[in-house]
């Protein structure tokens, strides 16, 4: 009698660990538990821990709260301006009700998956391809309300939805390399014209100072030398402006001449001639005695051999 109330025993303790095995959960901390007992869902979510469950009567199905990164594959699409582009993107997204992520949608990670691919589509089809390339906050601000209204009803909260890449075609991007070229030479030009017209206006109020003061010419003459000269390897042919040469004429005409004492030369009479020449001695007039010959000024005795007079 003893050996069967402990056979009895021991095999109601088995079938008591045997049960306690089978109704014995563990949540973890990033998880909820929903119970859902004969197929009805029972609203007491369970939370993180140790929890019991019914064997073969109910069924403990985890949920994870953590955030899910989830990749949308890459979507063909023609833009509102008729331009071909693959775009891909990337979803953040959490559940925020347990139960409803359960019970409201079969799949919830496909299903968030399949609209946000479709919601990709319709945003590439209402935009342009600037505003794909430029403007992607605001894309992806509309990308984000388009998958957050459906997903609230199965209790998921959409984060953040970012665009990744756009890829066009080869065609596209060589015609956008050429745009981009063509626009950067237009703005070389413009700049390059509007350096030239300052240049100018510079150079003009230099020549009118020094229009004003040729010594400035000058010295801006012998500072161009300078700094060509400094190459060793080049050979310098210097052009010699006029407007130096006026002002070295100039300037040589301002010098005051200061006067000079000469000598001022004789004249000789002799015979109704007259003759000059330099002064080397000054003679007395002589007193012929032979003839009435009037008198005669010998002039000053010069290269030409002296004076002469006249006699009949």
């Amino acid at each position: 009698m003893v050996e069967e109330l402990v056979a009895v025993g021991v095999t109601l303790g088995s079938l008591g660990v045997v049960y306690a095995m089978a109704a014995a959960r563990v949540i973890k901390q990033y998880e909820r538990g929903v119970v859902l007992r004969l197929g009805k869902l029972q609203r007491n979510v369970r939370g993180p821990g140790f929890t019991m469950i019914v064997p073969m009567v109910d069924r403990l199905n985890r949920v994870n709260m953590q955030i899910v990164t989830m990749p949308v594959p890459a979507q063909d699409g023609i833009t509102r301006d008729n331009v071909t582009v693959r775009v891909d993107a990337v979803i953040y997204f959490k559940v925020v009700d347990a139960a409803e992520a359960v019970v409201e949608v079969e799949d919830y990670r496909f299903a968030v998956s399949q609209m946000a691919q479709t919601s990709l589509r319709s945003i590439i089809g209402k935009s342009n391809l600037d505003d794909l390339l430029s403007n992607r906050e605001k894309l992806n601000q509309g990308l984000e309300l388009m998958i957050d209204s459906p997903a609230i009803g199965w209790g998921v909260q959409i984060d953040r939805v970012e665009i990744k890449d756009v890829s066009l075609p080869e065609t596209m991007k060589r015609s956008m390399a050429r745009q981009a070229e063509a626009d950067r030479e237009r703005r070389a030009r413009v700049i390059n014209a509007d350096a030239e017209l300052q240049a100018s206006k510079k150079l003009a109020e230099a020549a009118h100072e020094m229009s004003e003061e040729p010594a400035a010419l000058q010295l801006r003459l012998l500072q161009t030398v300078v700094a060509v000269a400094a190459e060793k390897n080049s050979t310098l042919v210097l052009p010699f402006p006029v407007e130096l040469l006026r002002f070295l004429e100039r300037a040589q005409q301002a010098v005051p001449q200061q006067p000079q004492e000469q000598p001022q030369p004789q004249r000789s009479q002799a015979g109704g001639n007259h003759a000059e020449a330099p002064s080397v001695a000054r003679a007395e007039p002589v007193k012929l005695p032979d003839s009435g010959a009037r008198d005669a000024e010998v002039g000053e005795l010069g290269p030409s051999g002296g004076s002469r007079s006249g006699q009949d």
